[in-house]
């Protein structure tokens, strides 16, 4: 492949294989926060994240000739990113949950609140 890319250049490949996953678990981690942001229920974060799976197949299909129907390692990106996206949405929500009814809960981390005594 002429152009940006060279066979015997992987080192400029890494570096954008890098990229790329940052910006897919970013926009996972956004992804998670927007639902919860709109107080949405943790089945609407399963649906994004498996949209923007289909996404990131889609770009290590384009960017790194990657094969883009495989099940395995679509499921491999959906799991991934379901991390981060279920990381951001209940920080989100814990955040929601303390700051909005601060007289009945409280947080007890960054993932969980609990009914204040």
């Amino acid at each position: 492949m002429q152009g940006l890319f060279f066979d015997t250049d992987t080192g400029v490949r890494y570096v954008l294989r890098v990229l790329v996953m940052l910006v897919g678990f970013w926009t996972a981690w956004r992804a998670g926060r927007a639902v919860a942001d709109g107080w949405q229920n943790y089945p609407a974060v399963v649906i994004y994240t498996a949209l923007l799976g289909v996404v990131m197949r889609f770009l290590h299909y384009a960017l790194f000739q990657g094969p883009f129907i495989s099940p395995f390692f679509y499921v491999i990106d959906v799991a991934l990113l379901l991390v981060f996206s279920t990381a951001g949405f209940r920080t989100k929500r814990t955040n929601q949950m303390a700051d909005n009814y601060y007289w009945l809960y409280e947080k007890t981390s960054a993932f969980s609140w609990r009914k204040k005594d």
